[in-house]
């Protein structure tokens, strides 16, 4: 099986905390599924759940190269130099980034969900959105991306994973991906239909 969780921000990308933090078990109530990657607690959006351990391994190994879209905020007014660092790679700690697709964006999608809490705002600091897409996945990568091109990421939302979308998933919302013949195809999916079954 196959789900789409919109993740909310300050979720854990797992289903247990011994601290008592919010994960994904708040919100998917499926037995036997675990996320195909990872996302940050601070970051948001697109996470792919299976019960299948090679569909999960294909989707998180970097070696697959799924391409992953992410919109993100940043702190300033990205110029055309640090556009192309992006495209071409960054130097980072652990190496070279692969090249990357990334565009600026005249303004954040009206179709966000205002984020809470909301990001820092500086009164004197514009900030701008981009949508980048990376072929692999280290740690905190977009993050640690636009800061080494001068333009800290404020807010960071995953859209798409190959050729699945958030596609209207509000925040803590699920849809099934592939057929589920005993559910209604009613979408999006919560855990308290879930829990009717």
């Amino acid at each position: 099986m196959l789900i789409a969780l919109n993740k909310p921000f300050g979720v854990l990308c797992q289903f247990t905390d011994p601290d008592g933090r919010a994960t994904l078990a708040n919100h998917v109530e499926v037995p036997g599924v675990y996320p195909a990657g990872r996302l940050d607690h601070d970051s948001e959006g697109l996470l792919l759940l299976s019960d299948d351990g090679p569909l999960i391994a294909q989707i998180s190994n970097p070696r697959f190269k799924w391409p992953k879209t992410y919109l993100v905020q940043v702190e300033g007014e990205p110029d055309e130099i640090a556009l192309r660092s992006l495209r071409r790679g960054v130097q980072l700690k652990d190496g070279l980034t692969l090249p990357s697709e990334v565009e600026r964006l005249d303004a954040g999608p009206d179709w966000i969900w205002p984020r809470i809490p909301p990001i820092r705002e500086r009164r004197h600091i514009p900030t701008s959105w981009l949508r980048l897409t990376l072929r692999e996945g280290r740690n905190r990568q977009v993050r640690r991306m636009t800061a080494a091109v001068g333009f800290p990421t404020l807010r960071l939302v995953r859209e798409r994973i190959g050729d699945h979308a958030l596609d209207g998933l509000a925040p803590g919302q699920w849809r099934w991906l592939d057929q589920r013949p005993a559910l209604t195809p009613e979408a999006p999916q919560r855990k308290a239909f879930v829990r009717r079954r």
